[in-house]
């Protein structure tokens, strides 16, 4: 996955001047000894920021050393201006973390009052507005400070992706889909940049692909993948074409951005015209890590491309969809798995989800397309979904979005894909979520969510949850224990 950034963090020490400063160079080599002992990189910084002309010693070494994280680390009390001003020039994701006291044997020459110091700097970072992941336990032993770095790596992916992303959208959204509404102004806050297009700048673009003499080995590739699940080989040379299309538009429109996710039209004006669906070439993007969100949902999309940064495997995004029959789940989930009735949904999209992700994929037609578009006919420009039963296993829901009036709200629920065949069509699975009924009702009905969440595909809601707060994200529901009750939920 190369749209996704490779992260390089450094520690600088930081030693109040009334403190011996060996102590915190010595607590700093115990901490990078450990970091090695669990397989964490880290660029060790030489200097130790006393002054605020250290600070900026230190950034240089940050800088010739090419390292994208940095972790603050208090050996000592640590001096509140030289290491806040330290991590407002840095530019990117921050961690601050302390020393705990080694030995009650040596608590006079010793102590190094990290604990107390730690309080300082959290209130001098917020005097200067600056943004810093405190971790829940940020003062520790080698060991637990190296374990923090350790969490901050996926964190610190997320932030950097965020700060060099370019999200490219292709047609406005289908009619009566408002709820995928986009505004872009928080877009710009997080550092993100947009570029809109028509989907007649798509059409173009791929009609000057006719005749690309790259399609031939995208379609063999594309073969390749399907293996017995390709049911409409006929399709694929104007799937590879278009393949080719978005390739190349991303390359002569990234502008200097080193990460690109995409946001496109997918229906209905799109199979009259181009003559496929283009979810299976949606599927295949998203498996290397470049999301292109269904239906112009462009916070779906940058949605999608956080679970890349954090989880650094194919994700997707699928509709909230539907529930699960009474008699479904009687004869397969009731008495097998730990959920009631109303803990169960089904996620569904048409055939966007990478075939890595799915039980034995296969390339299909789109059922809804086809009685609506050619409900007489075989199958033709409504071939391109890439269907099957999403894997099994441990998953995360969520989803970052911009209100209407431009207010930032999240939600994260972690669950699970149950072992249940779904009985129908698309890209689907039966969803566990602890529950559910509730949150469904008081977290995304409540607070206007749209339908489309995305899906990490393992556990990553602790992560999402301190990239939110790193965002400045305010509001971040999830879905709340029994009796643990909503502020919107009826008390009687």
């Amino acid at each position: 996955m190369n749209n996704i950034p490779q992260i390089k963090p450094a520690i600088v020490a930081v030693s109040r001047d009334c403190f011996p400063v060996s102590l915190s160079e010595r607590r700093r080599a115990a901490v990078v000894k450990a970091c090695a002992v669990l397989g964490v990189p880290i660029h060790e910084i030489g200097k130790v920021v006393i002054t605020e002309r250290d600070g900026d010693q230190a950034l240089e070494e940050l800088k010739a050393a090419g390292c994208n994280a940095l972790v603050v680390y208090l050996g000592n009390f640590g001096p509140e201006t030289p290491e806040t001003l330290l991590a407002k020039k840095f530019n990117g994701p921050v961690m601050f973390v302390a020393a705990a006291e080694e030995t009650g044997e040596d608590l006079i020459r010793g102590r190094g009052d990290a604990y107390c110091g730690m309080l300082n700097a959290s209130y001098n970072l917020a005097l200067r507005n600056v943004r810093a992941y405190i971790p829940a336990s940020p003062v520790g032993t080698a060991e637990q400070v190296a374990e923090n770095i350790r969490g901050f790596l996926p964190i610190a992916r997320a932030i950097v992706g965020l700060s060099d992303l370019k999200i490219i959208s292709f047609g406005p959204r289908p009619k009566d889909f408002l709820a995928c509404n986009a505004p872009i102004r928080r877009l710009y806050d997080l550092g993100v940049e947009i570029e809109e297009n028509s989907e007649l700048d798509l059409f173009e673009a791929y009609h000057a692909h006719a005749g690309d003499p790259r399609i031939a080995a995208v379609a063999a590739d594309m073969e390749a993948e399907l293996g017995s699940g390709n049911r409409h080989p006929g399709i694929l040379p104007r799937l590879a074409q278009y393949e080719l299309t978005l390739i190349d538009w991303i390359e002569e429109h990234r502008d200097g951005r080193r990460f690109v996710a995409l946001a496109n039209k997918c229906w209905p004006a799109f199979q009259t015209q181009f003559g496929f669906v283009p979810c299976y070439v949606n599927s295949r993007f998203a498996s290397r890590g470049i999301p292109i969100a269904c239906e112009v949902d462009i916070w779906g999309a940058l949605s999608e491309y956080l679970a890349s940064c954090i989880t650094e495997e194919a994700v997707t995004l699928l509709d909230i969809n539907n529930t699960v029959p009474q008699d479904l789940y009687e004869e397969q989930i009731m008495g097998r798995y730990p959920y009631k009735p109303d803990d169960v949904f089904m996620g569904f999209h048409c055939g966007n989800t990478p075939s890595c992700k799915l039980c034995a994929p296969q390339m299909k037609y789109q059922l809804i397309m086809h009685n609506s578009l050619e409900p007489d006919c075989e199958p033709d420009i409504t071939r391109g979904t890439l269907e099957g039963q999403i894997v099994p296993g441990p998953v995360t829901f969520f989803r970052l979005q911009s209100t209407a009036d431009a207010h930032l709200r999240a939600y994260i629920a972690q669950g699970e894909v149950l072992p249940v065949e779904p009985r129908s069509f698309g890209s689907i699975g039966v969803f566990a979520i602890r529950e559910m009924g509730r949150f469904y009702r008081y977290e995304l009905l409540e607070h206007h969510f749209p339908h489309h969440g995305a899906v990490a595909f393992r556990h990553c809601g602790k992560e999402l949850f301190e990239v939110f707060r790193y965002l400045g994200v305010g509001d971040v529901g999830f879905n709340r224990a029994e009796g643990d009750r909503y502020p919107a939920e009826n008390p009687f």
